[in-house]
């Protein structure tokens, strides 16, 4: 027999490799001794190929179920061994932070706190051994973002952070994610400001009432927010779904806001945007969140940001495939018809409208038709951003930001 075929111990030894790395596996097998040599060979065909090559989970879940039950088992050495290769791996094959810290967070629950304690301890070392930035994420009390739901119908859930004076801030997310869109620039501005966000109705941790939704909901949602929180009139930050509902705050109620940010937005689309909006409906009506997400992720972040930023992408995704389709469709119904563009001119509080260069779906031909409408508004293009550009361009997002709370 040729050399050059594989057996089911060089299949075995392939997935090893590919879960474990190269350098783990030569120190296995060059220091086998007669006594564990069998042994080797046994775990190389049985575990990592018979198991590992089963077509009936991907190889990220299994790894992630490695975690969850050497954690239970309380097997530390394995988990680990398991764990500093899920968060090494290289050319796309690492599993996102956010995976891992979820299985643990659901090992909190089934092997408990203790085992918890100990896999975020040794997750965490190994994070900082391999060079990964943990960004900060305080608890004290001016950082820490308290959670709640309104008592008003639809309930919608709120995270509330910040000092307890400076300019009122209000944070509106884009459809299909919720107010965690925010945690980078809420955390920024919550040293000066009281910031406040909120998940819309249909998606996150707020109500899913049946649709339709239409725009004008989605405003009143809004400015009961701002009446409820009692602190208005506030800076409204909105992108995308978020900055057609604060022109629509501005344009309805210009009593409640100081100040407004339209990101990556539009007053309204052409005749071919709804084709392609109808073409999302009918897709996301057939298929659900799966039928569309890898779409939406390549209009929200430009190429060159997903390659770059692989986890980042990845956490979009799921992300996405967790939004509520139902949720998602009714918003769907009710920001395709946005027809703000008319009304514009009644928009007097001080305006930023913000532009991605490279966004194909609000575009900054789009963007600059709102500016123009609007008495002294500034208008800003992002090059290195297309229409998440709160994530693509984080430091001259909150720059931008911080230029119009100091003009209000």
């Amino acid at each position: 027999m040729s050399h050059s075929r594989q057996d089911d111990f060089d299949r075995g030894i392939a997935n090893r490799r590919a879960v474990l790395g190269d350098d783990w596996v030569d120190r296995s097998l060059d220091n086998a001794t007669a006594f564990n040599a069998e042994f080797q060979d046994l775990m190389s065909r049985y575990a990592w190929h018979d198991i590992w090559s089963r077509p009936g989970l991907d190889r990220t879940t299994r790894r992630l179920l490695v975690l969850g039950m050497t954690m239970a088992a309380a097997r530390w050495e394995e988990f680990e061994l398991h764990c500093r290769a899920a968060i090494r791996s290289k050319d796309g094959g690492a599993v996102p932070l956010e995976a891992i810290k979820e299985t643990l967070m659901q090992g909190a629950i089934y092997c408990g706190v203790p085992a918890a304690n100990t896999a975020f301890k040794i997750a965490t070392e190994i994070c900082h051994a391999e060079g990964i930035v943990l960004a900060p994420a305080s608890l004290n009390a001016t950082v820490r973002a308290q959670r709640h739901h309104t008592f008003s119908v639809p309930q919608l859930q709120v995270a509330l952070q910040g000092a307890a004076a400076g300019m009122p801030v209000m944070l509106s997310h884009a459809l299909g994610l919720d107010l965690s869109m925010w945690d980078g620039l809420a955390t920024a501005l919550a040293a000066q400001h009281p910031v406040l966000r909120y998940d819309h109705r249909g998606h996150g941790g707020s109500a899913k009432p049946p649709g339709p939704y239409t725009l004008d909901a989605l405003v009143e949602d809004a400015a009961r927010l701002i009446r409820e929180w009692g602190r208005g009139p506030v800076v409204f930050v909105g992108l995308s779904m978020g900055g057609m509902v604060a022109q629509g705050l501005a344009i309805r109620h210009p009593d409640l806001v100081r100040g407004v940010v339209l990101a990556n937005t539009t007053a309204q689309y052409p005749e071919a945007a709804q084709a392609a909006w109808d073409a999302r409906i009918a897709a996301l009506k057939a298929g659900g969140m799966a039928r569309i997400a890898e779409m939406v992720v390549e209009r929200y972040l430009h190429a060159d940001f997903r390659a770059a930023h692989p986890e980042f992408t990845a956490a979009l995704h799921a992300q996405l495939l967790r939004a509520d389709a139902a949720g998602y469709l009714a918003t769907c119904q009710a920001i395709r018809a946005v027809d703000w563009l008319p009304s514009l001119v009644r928009v007097k509080c001080p305006t930023l409208v913000l532009s991605g260069a490279r966004d194909v779906g609000a575009t900054p031909a789009m963007g600059q038709a709102i500016a123009e409408r609007i008495a002294n508004a500034q208008f800003e293009v992002f090059d290195e951003a297309s229409h998440l550009s709160v994530a693509e361009a984080p430091q001259r997002f909150e720059a931008a930001v911080r230029g119009l709370i100091a003009r209000c």
